[in-house]
C-alpha cells in the first residue's frame, strides 16, 4: 500500500504489477447520535496486485474501517475506492455480496467458526452461495484444508482443535472460493507465539506461491515483519511506518 504522494516501498520488480486497489481522498465518518466520528480522514492509497501489506496503528485508528471499505461491507462518506477497476460502492447490496464472495477472503482475530459444524463444513460455507456441484464443493474444501495442513482434521469440531488450528481452518474458509484478496484483521491476536508464526508463515505462502494479495491489520510488530510494505494509521491518517 502506498500513499498517493509517494510510492512507498516500490521497486523494479513490483513496478510492473498492475494496481488492484486504489483509494482517492477516502473519508469515512460515523454518526453517533449528535456526534460525528471520523474513522478515516482523506486517505489516498494504492495496492498492487499480489502485494503483502501490513497496516499498524492503535485501536480506533481506522484500520478495520479501511478493510471493510475494501471489502465493500461499508461505503466511504467521501472519496472513491476502486477494487480491480470497479467502484464496488456503486453496486447494489446483492451485487456487492456476490462480488465479495468471489473476490474477498476475510480472516478475523476470533476465528468465527460455527461450533456445531466440522472443519469441513465450516470451510464449505462460502461455497454454498455458489453454483458449484456438491462434488466440486468437496474438491475445493479438501484442497483448501490440505493447503493449510488440516485435511486430516476435516471431521473435527472447532472445540477439538487448538487455537492455531482453528485459525488455519478460518484461513481455509477464506481462500476456498479462490479470492484474489485476503483481508486479515488481527489474525494472530488470540494465538500463542508458536501458533502465530504458523499462521503468518501460511499467509506468506499464500502471497508468494498463490499470488494472493494480502492486507494485514495488526498490532504485532513481528507479524507485520512478514509483509513487504508496512504502513501506519493514526487518527484516520495513513502514513509509512
Amino acid at each position: 500500500m502506498h500513499t498517493a504522494a509517494n510510492d512507498i516501498g516500490a521497486d523494479n520488480s513490483s513496478a510492473a504489477l498492475p494496481l488492484l486497489i486504489q483509494g482517492v481522498h477516502v473519508t469515512k465518518v460515523f454518526k453517533r447520535d449528535a456526534f460525528e466520528i471520523t474513522a478515516l480522514n482523506d486517505v489516498s492509497v494504492t495496492v498492487k496486485k499480489s502485494a503483502f501489506v501490513a497496516i499498524m496503528g492503535p485501536s480506533g485508528s481506522g484500520k478495520s474501517t479501511l478493510l471493510n471499505l475494501i471489502a465493500g461491507i461499508d461505503k466511504p462518506t467521501k472519496g472513491e475506492l476502486l477494487v480491480d477497476g470497479r467502484n464496488i460502492h456503486l453496486m447494489t447490496d446483492t451485487e456487492a455480496s456476490a462480488w465479495r464472495n468471489r473476490n474477498i477472503g476475510y480472516v478475523f482475530q476470533s476465528f468465527y467458526l460455527i461450533p456445531v459444524l466440522t472443519a469441513f463444513e465450516n470451510v464449505e460455507l462460502p461455497l454454498l452461495l455458489s453454483n458449484l456441484s456438491p462434488k466440486k464443493r468437496q474438491e475445493h474444501v479438501n484442497n483448501a484444508l490440505e493447503l493449510v495442513g488440516l485435511k486430516d482434521r476435516a471431521d473435527h469440531l472447532p472445540r477439538q482443535l487448538s487455537g492455531g488450528q482453528e485459525q488455519r481452518v478460518a484461513i481455509a474458509r477464506a481462500i476456498v472460493s479462490d479470492p484474489q484478496i485476503v483481508l486479515a484483521d488481527e489474525p494472530t491476536g488470540d494465538l500463542d507465539r508458536a501458533s502465530a508464526v504458523e499462521v503468518m508463515e501460511l499467509l506468506k505462502q499464500l502471497n508468494q506461491h498463490l499470488r494472493k494479495t494480502i492486507i494485514l491489520v495488526t498490532h504485532d510488530q513481528e507479524a507485520a515483519g512478514y509483509a513487504d510494505e508496512v504502513n501506519h494509521l493514526e487518527k484516520g491518517v495513513l502514513s509509512q511506518a
